[in-house]
């Protein structure tokens, strides 16, 4: 727009009408950083269910999101944005277990009074900030909630030692992995007992939520589990193309802000507050490498594939039979399978789709996200039903039935 069509535009719209600032920037980025090829096949999309680095068919979503009063203003930089942002405190969590030590590592809001806390788990290659920005978006619907945001081990800043060339990541460790954490949270907080959950799990996530919602161990404390962007029968269709993916990745970054910018230009994560947020707790800085490649993955996800079949076999079985309200949240209707598509006509659980999103469905959409979640929340809640008096109750009072 030249000067004299915006002091055009000015006088015609007054100034209140007219902000230069709202044209549209254009974004630059480091074009020596290779990205996936564009490849909108069922077999790519399904892809990237299998793990939380994937993306799925591409949609235009753009100033959808309000952002955290305490983040910066500057939601097009690619700065970090540092968890305290979100989350209350950070709790570091020792247990011993078949001869190793591991130091678990979460983030907490705790809940006030009687509200819930929604427990999450993130997907393989993630962290528990991939739900930082979720977790804002439900504390503005419920101010109350609390939210617990855990890294798996071999992720974030949970540690195992002494250290081992291959992790136990099967599904069995990660489901006592979750239930250790909520155990100790419950000690170090010195809560007398549980509050009401809600577990959530994104991709590999979701597997393991499912598979403690189905063990029972939490008993009348569960009141329902969502999962995020997973089923059975896609997530192992895309097991084989997984590494072929895995070799179209950056093997590193030069920095951590091109580390963002490489994660918003492929589409992997569409919303750029979320990716400033949890991005950096995906790469690791290794001062031995000199050369442009310093900032690598966390989590060689290479390496878990020994696990993946594990993850997800059986997985519609137990989803449909764990106790509990039940929530499926896709990106799309092509990845529910034949058991899931029989549960759905039946009424077994709620399914909400978003096409606009990607594989991060709660960090590319985390404001429609959490509306869904917190309405799921609220249809399970027990402390909102109102039962009927006993007739026993009644008599012993005197009155007439």
């Amino acid at each position: 727009m030249s000067a004299l069509q915006k002091q055009f535009a000015k006088a015609k719209l007054g100034p209140s009408s007219f902000h230069e600032a709202d044209e549209e920037e254009t974004d630059h980025f480091d074009t020596t950083i290779p990205l996936p090829p564009d490849d909108d096949s069922s077999s790519a999309s399904s892809a990237s269910s299998a793990s939380s680095t994937g993306t799925i068919i591409p949609a235009s979503e753009q100033n959808l999101f309000a952002r955290p009063q305490r983040a910066s203003n500057n939601n097009r930089g690619l700065g970090q944005i540092p968890w305290t942002t979100y989350f209350e405190r950070e709790l570091f969590l020792t247990s011993a277990t078949n001869d190793l030590n591991v130091t678990h590592h979460a983030y907490l809001t705790s809940p006030v009074g009687t509200a819930p806390l929604f427990v999450m788990h993130h997907g393989a290659g993630s962290s528990g900030l991939s739900f930082a920005v979720l977790a804002s978006e439900i504390r503005k619907l419920l101010p109350s909630a609390g939210i617990l945001s855990i890294d798996a081990r071999g992720h974030g800043s949970t540690t195992v030692s002494p250290a081992q060339d291959l992790l136990d990541l099967s599904l069995e460790t990660l489901a006592a992995d979750l239930l250790t954490v909520l155990d100790k949270t419950k000690e170090e907080m010195g809560w007398k007992e549980f509050p009401p959950l809600v577990l959530i799990g994104h991709s590999l996530g979701g597997a393991v939520v499912t598979d403690v919602a189905k063990g029972g161990k939490l008993g009348q404390a569960v009141l329902g589990y969502a999962v995020l962007d997973v089923v059975e029968g896609s997530a192992i269709d895309a097991l084989q193309s997984m590494q072929t993916y895995l070799s179209t990745r950056p093997l590193g970054f030069p920095s951590l802000e091109s580390g963002i910018e490489w994660h918003v230009r492929s589409r992997t994560i569409r919303n750029r507050l979320s990716a400033r947020t949890s991005v950096p707790a995906l790469l690791r800085h290794d001062e031995d490498l000199r050369d442009s490649r310093s900032w690598t993955w966390q989590t060689d996800l290479a390496a878990t594939q020994p696990f993946w079949e594990g993850w997800f076999i059986g997985l519609s079985k137990k989803f449909l039979e764990a106790r509990g309200g039940k929530l499926l949240l896709l990106a799309g209707t092509d990845r529910l399978d034949k058991e899931l598509i029989i549960g759905q006509m039946q009424g077994k659980y709620a399914l909400q789709v978003f096409p606009e999103a990607g594989h991060f469905i709660h960090e590319d959409l985390p404001e429609k996200t959490a509306m869904v979640i917190v309405d799921f929340y609220k249809r399970n809640d027990r402390s909102a039903l109102v039962l009927p008096p006993k007739v026993s109750d009644m008599l012993r009072a005197g009155k007439k039935v």
